[in-house]
């Protein structure tokens, strides 16, 4: 398995795993799977702004992407981040989270940021385990703050501080 800097030839991919996602967990909110175009433009604007995403290939085929995100528009937040990290359904719990949590962070570092924050759905247990791994600490639990499959969600959020 090979983790790298994504290109707009791994969109599909990326694409691919994040709709899945859109579909049967709660890892994100959106309730309808985007198209090709919205992710085209999302990764245009990630490298206009030096934004880091990762994918991890294996054997030709995207198993995982990772990112960093804008945290809030406002100039005083432009050290902090809000990460992303999504593994195909039939990857998970093989490690490839960890493999693309590692140089998102260095990513970080490298570009100046200060702090990175994970919004987390609140029985993604998993996701709180690796992002803890990593140094992240759990610093706000929003009760029912999202809605998504019929029921109320909780998520957490998490915070690493660089040096």
């Amino acid at each position: 398995m090979t983790v790298r800097p994504a290109t707009r030839a791994d969109l599909q991919g990326i694409l691919d795993i994040y709709n899945d996602a859109v579909l049967t967990t709660t890892a994100t909110y959106d309730y309808e799977p985007r198209t090709l175009e919205h992710r085209a433009a999302w990764f245009e604007e990630h490298v206009k702004q030096d934004y880091a995403v990762f994918v991890a290939e294996d054997g030709g085929r995207i198993v995982g992407w990772s990112a960093l995100n804008p945290y809030h528009a406002r100039v005083g937040y432009r050290f902090t981040s809000e990460n992303s990290v999504y593994v195909a359904a039939d990857q998970r719990g093989k490690g490839v989270g960890k493999l693309l949590l590692e140089p998102l962070i260095t990513a970080a570092g490298k570009r100046g940021l200060r702090a990175i924050i994970a919004a987390i759905d609140a029985e993604n247990e998993a996701s709180i385990r690796l992002h803890a791994r990593f140094g992240f600490e759990k610093v706000g639990h929003f009760k029912k703050v999202g809605y998504k499959f019929d029921r109320w969600l909780d998520v957490v959020y998490m915070e690493l501080v660089l040096d």
